[in-house]
């Protein structure tokens, strides 16, 4: 085990600092001290240690809401937390683990239980770095392998193109030419968005603001929708102001998010159903910044209470439909997008039938 790791000491009393230190001296780990929970935040702004001893009694903020706001940040969240407490009640160690705490020791500190809770958190530490550094790996060789799928594919359609240009093909053949060229072209789009994803998750996404017209954008969408939903018989259905007004979007990412929202709305109401895209314009208050409201309306099968919080998660399926296409990609792509604009995404069940997913920005 590497021995020169980082140990956060927080505690209002030096003393408590020496006591620690004192105990922990042969293990040769490097520590930091911390007179109080803002400035263990600020400590973790620029150090990432790799364990933390938290005192429970502090002025201020006391250990237990510094604990809650280092698990609510998600790059600090996964630091382990001891929390050192003069407190014995099985309701105070209670507190502790619902505030995130991992572990928790008594004061007095017994130097033999310091040692052995302190290596015991860093070894689960150690475990998780190495899981998340095969994770990275593999994220990053999946986005290599779906980054160089894209040459074969523009290959294999340019290829089609030229096939479905000649003027002596039979009609049986034409057919598996466009059967060939709307499956590559659904394969092009499926890369498009790993690699928009990965994008996203990096952090590297650059948002193209432009005005854009939502009502145009809807009515569009709708248009270019309006054959897939005839070979179900679907009727689909606008509800927008008269009104028109402009909002700072990214324009072809927005019109992606919509054409996700819509072709799944298609993909799982059943035949002769009905499809509402709404817009309804917001006035700005204190409470929120959100001037538009969008709702895509089906009569599918909804989406159960269970899945609400996870179905916009990376390959989250939702209900398993056998004619249904579904790799897990496009809600995700949705949430991303949205939040990439400072919006909300949320889904609820429509009555009696159905999902609304409602969009505000």
């Amino acid at each position: 085990m590497n021995t020169e790791r980082r140990v956060l000491v927080v505690d209002d009393e030096p003393g408590m600092f020496d006591v620690i230190e004192a105990l922990l001296f042969r293990e040769g780990h490097e520590l930091i001290y911390a007179a109080s929970g803002q400035e263990a935040i600020n400590t973790l702004q620029d150090l990432h240690p790799d364990v933390i001893l938290m005192d429970v009694m502090m002025p201020d903020m006391d250990g237990l809401e510094t604990c809650r706001r280092i698990k609510a940040n998600e790059i600090w969240r996964n630091i382990p937390v001891i929390m050192v407490t003069a407190l014995s009640s099985k309701e105070d160690l209670a507190r502790s683990l619902d505030a995130g705490a991992d572990d928790f020791l008594s004061k007095p500190v017994n130097g033999i239980e310091l040692r052995a809770r302190v290596r015991s958190m860093l070894r689960i530490k150690e475990q998780y770095d190495a899981l998340q550094s095969t994770l990275q790996l593999r994220e990053d060789l999946s986005n290599m392998v779906v980054h160089d799928l894209r040459n074969p594919l523009a290959s294999i359609i340019l290829a089609n193109q030229m096939l479905l240009l000649q003027s002596n093909l039979t009609d049986p053949i034409m057919q598996r030419l466009n059967l060939i060229q709307k499956a590559a072209k659904d394969l092009n789009s499926m890369v498009d968005d790993l690699l928009m994803l990965a994008k996203m998750d990096a952090g590297k996404l650059i948002l193209n603001l432009t005005k854009v017209n939502l009502h145009q954008l809807i009515t569009d969408t709708l248009t270019a929708a309006a054959p897939i939903a005839e070979t179900k018989q679907l009727h689909l259905e606008s509800q927008l102001p008269e009104q028109q007004q402009l909002f700072s979007l990214d324009a072809s990412l927005f019109h992606r998010v919509l054409d996700n929202l819509l072709s799944n709305a298609i993909k799982f109401s059943p035949n002769h159903g009905t499809i509402i895209v709404s817009l309804e314009h917001l006035e700005p208050s204190d409470e929120s910044a959100r001037t538009a409201k969008l709702r895509v309306i089906d009569e599918g099968s909804g989406v159960s209470e269970e899945m609400r919080d996870r179905i916009f998660n990376k390959y989250e399926i939702g209900e398993k439909i056998d004619s249904a296409k579904q790799i897990g990609l496009g809600l995700t792509f949705c949430k991303m997008v949205i939040d990439a604009h400072d919006g909300q995404i949320s889904v609820e069940n429509n009555v009696p039938q159905g999902a609304i997913f409602t969009i505000e920005i």
